[in-house]
């Protein structure tokens, strides 16, 4: 966690802030593009992410600082506009904008934004952005809002307002991520449960150092293909609402109906629910040969199916497979690039950091980044 928010702030507008809000980024073990098709994930929150520091002030004025980009902006809380200039800012002002149209009445701040989470990496600061910014701008105010209600906006901020068509995973485990565990979540109607590693596991995520940006890129493409596939399959399937009504005995039934790119992502999606379905009963079975055997076939599908890998990704989970040192890996994160996201036993993870990152960069020709993360809690403040 980033410790010095107190005098970044003092640094930037003097004095000490009133209000600390801290969310995490996310990994996702395993669940990948099936939170927008009403799916399966299984995510957890990591120790690092994004911090608000800041104080009210009398006007309706939002005076932000990026510690990080060092840059700085003003925007008046009654004329909330996408800014091109400072990309960062409209995290914040997304959510301010979602609070507003919920009725709530928002009072200006000094905000300082600062945080420790990769950016880009497919780690989520995105989302732990939105999730600070709301914890932060309700407190601001004097206001509050339900658990779900707020996730709801956050993420309603990135799809309106930043306009990346993202589903509801990040902002979720980001604000209600459980200590110590990773949280099951059902997409469709928003029930979770916890998911405890078995003991003795770390989590490591492996950076490839590419980056990627969601908005404008094939994310939203994947999207509207499987909204085509719902389209083409409910005209012989009546009630078919999205992919997750879908069983793989139905959709091989039916793919003949699909374009062959739309049959491969449909069949990604059905088959990577199930999977995620499927390593919750192995976590909780300690059954690390199918932990990892499921993680090998998600990657495999969104590599050859979803087709959202890339080559800096396969070579670092082909790495990690290679050393002999991680019980399952693959690809994490919305894709063409970010991270790895791999489950190592505890008293393997240097040697496995140190194996992995030297067969990357002979490979790949980029140092990567290697980090070992722990479950964290979701969005709090400090």
């Amino acid at each position: 966690m980033v410790l010095d928010g107190d005098e970044l702030y003092a640094a930037r507008f003097g004095g000490k802030p009133a209000i600390r809000a801290w969310a995490p980024g996310r990994v996702n073990l395993i669940g990948e593009h099936t939170d927008y098709n009403q799916g399966y994930v299984l995510p957890l929150a990591v120790d690092r992410g994004v911090g608000l520091w800041g104080s009210p002030t009398w006007d309706r004025i939002l005076s932000l600082h990026s510690a990080d980009f060092n840059e700085s902006a003003a925007y008046s809380l009654d004329s909330l506009a996408y800014d091109p200039q400072h990309r960062w800012a409209n995290y914040i002002l997304g959510v301010a904008d979602q609070l507003q149209k919920r009725g709530l009445k928002l009072k200006g701040a000094k905000i300082l934004v600062t945080g420790d989470i990769p950016q880009g990496a497919g780690l989520s600061s995105s989302a732990a952005l939105e999730t600070a910014s709301a914890k932060f701008l309700l407190k601001n105010s004097g206001l509050e809002l339900g658990d779900l209600e707020l996730v709801k906006a956050a993420q309603a901020a990135e799809n309106e307002f930043v306009g990346v068509a993202c589903g509801i995973m990040d902002q979720y485990v980001s604000y209600l991520g459980p200590a110590g565990s990773a949280l099951l979540i059902d997409c469709r109607d928003l029930s979770n449960h916890p998911a405890a590693l078995p003991k003795g596991l770390r989590v490591v995520v492996c950076d490839t150092k590419v980056k990627r940006t969601l908005a404008g890129s094939a994310y939203n493409e994947r999207r509207r293909e499987c909204e085509e596939g719902v389209a083409a399959l409910s005209k012989v399937m009546p009630g078919l609402k999205s992919l997750r009504d879908l069983s793989l005995e139905k959709f091989e039934c039916c793919r003949n109906l699909l374009s062959r790119t739309v049959q491969k992502r449909v069949r990604h999606v059905v088959t990577e629910n199930q999977r995620v379905l499927d390593m919750v009963g192995a976590l909780g079975r300690g059954d690390l040969a199918r932990i990892g055997a499921l993680m090998a076939g998600s990657h495999e599908s969104l590599r050859d199916d979803y087709q959202v890998s890339c080559r800096e990704l396969d070579l670092m989970v082909e790495a990690a497979q290679a050393s002999g040192l991680a019980v399952g890996s693959r690809m994490t994160g919305g894709g063409f690039g970010g991270c790895t996201v791999n489950l190592v036993k505890a008293a393997n993870v240097r040697m496995f950091a140190e194996k992995v990152g030297k067969a990357y960069e002979r490979a790949a020709g980029i140092q990567p980044g290697i980090y070992d993360f722990a479950p964290s809690p979701g969005a709090k403040y400090i």
